[in-house]
């Protein structure tokens, strides 16, 4: 992997985003597949301590990251609604599947998976073995869920978008990004 030229991807991107540069005329097509995780997370009553992964929909976490659609024409499925705690072979395979199907429609640019920190190494390394295409995967996840005061998911979500839309991360295979840096699935760890 040229760790190079993911540092300078995630540059360019980076700096589009800061520079509020006009999006070109022709958006590219990016495909939020949701699986569940803190970034979707909700607390059951606010206030109250604790939260559960997965609680809301792909819809709830596009609606809650603004101006992505400036970046591109998003659309979003739900793939699973769980905690990457319980991330388990049936779900790593329809993600898969539905991933190459989607990569290898002509009218989808990039994909952007939201998922649990949990098991998020995991599912990239996973991913990056299986998918059969050159376009941009991107892995987002949280620390903090959805509900909380300080969520890091809505800008975690808009700079994966922002990566996916980039056509500088086509053929870097698949991408994890989280706290403003971006990682390659095969050299990221959680600790």
């Amino acid at each position: 992997m040229n760790t190079a030229r993911i540092a300078r991807v995630a540059v360019l991107a980076l700096a589009t985003l800061v520079a509020g540069a006009a999006a070109a005329p022709a958006l590219p097509n990016i495909v939020i597949l949701a699986t569940g995780g803190t970034i979707a997370g909700a607390q059951p009553k606010e206030g109250d301590p604790g939260y559960k992964s997965g609680s809301l929909s792909v819809e709830s976490l596009i609606a809650a990251a603004p101006g992505m659609d400036k970046m591109a024409r998003i659309t979003g499925e739900q793939i699973a609604s769980i905690g990457s705690q319980d991330m388990n072979d049936d779900v790593w395979l329809r993600l898969a599947r539905r991933a190459n199907e989607l990569l290898a429609t002509p009218g989808v640019d990039g994909i952007v998976v939201t998922h649990g920190t949990d098991t998020l190494e995991e599912t990239a390394y996973f991913l990056n073995l299986v998918i059969k295409s050159d376009k941009p995967v991107v892995l987002v996840g949280s620390m903090r869920p959805a509900t909380s005061t300080s969520a890091d998911g809505p800008l975690n979500l808009y700079n994966a978008v922002a990566v996916a839309a980039d056509p500088g991360a086509k053929g870097l295979g698949v991408l994890v990004v989280s706290n403003d840096d971006l990682f390659a699935a095969r050299e990221i760890q959680k600790t």
